[in-house]
């Protein structure tokens, strides 16, 4: 699949897709959210309870974290709608960077917990940002300490395709740089955000039909 790297850019309020692919061109997990900020590589977003998401299953219904671990990567999947529940994240992606910095909220709207979700860039398209899931993520507790997540599932992930050694090699290349920045306490893990709060006057972002045909 050759991957769309035209510019687009939005503005504050607009509906965009931050989607999920698969190096093979299938479309995985597809999260709505609404732009706080953007200038074209650097885009914040907030993805808001009871979005509906994209998902994908097993044929017979399976979310891939109820199937066996040697068949979470692999095997025929299906589009199906579910819902992003129980607290608000703010979303900080740039365009060229290999990892997304998440902020977690409780539904009381205090702040909870850094994530870094190690992504592989694929640049935008008119409907929003395109990303492939690095499988591998860094989780970034309020008091500065953090934690591999997923380390578990990378044998199983390589086998099946979602990325090679040399692309797995850069994904914790960069879980690493976001480790030190947590360490030393510095940006995005100073504070900046951790008290921001959605547009009240937002309605939650619409899921395009067609993505689950």
């Amino acid at each position: 699949m050759t991957w769309n790297s035209q510019r687009y850019q939005w503005s504050s309020g607009d509906e965009v897709l931050y989607s999920f692919w698969r190096l093979d061109g299938s479309l995985g997990n597809v999260h709505p959210a609404r732009v706080v900020s953007d200038d074209g590589e650097e885009l914040l977003c907030w993805v808001l309870p009871d979005t509906p998401v994209r998902t994908t299953t097993s044929p017979d219904g399976r979310h891939p974290r109820e199937l066996p671990l040697a068949e979470r990567f692999s095997g025929p999947r299906v589009p199906a709608l579910s819902t992003w529940r129980g607290t608000s994240t703010l979303r900080l992606v740039h365009e060229n960077r290999w990892s997304s910095v998440w902020w977690f909220f409780e539904p009381s709207g205090e702040f909870r917990n850094w994530y870094v979700n190690l992504e592989i860039p694929r640049g935008r398209d008119e409907y929003g940002v395109r990303r492939v899931d690095g499988v591998l993520d860094v989780e970034v507790m309020a008091d500065g300490s953090w934690s591999w997540k997923d380390e578990d599932e990378l044998d199983d992930a390589l086998a099946a395709g979602r990325f090679s050694h040399a692309e797995l090699a850069k994904l914790r290349a960069e879980g690493e740089e976001m480790i030190s920045l947590a360490k030393d306490g510095a940006f995005p893990f100073d504070g900046t955000y951790c008290d921001a709060r959605p547009d009240p006057s937002w309605s939650v972002p619409k899921l395009p039909a067609h993505l689950l045909s």
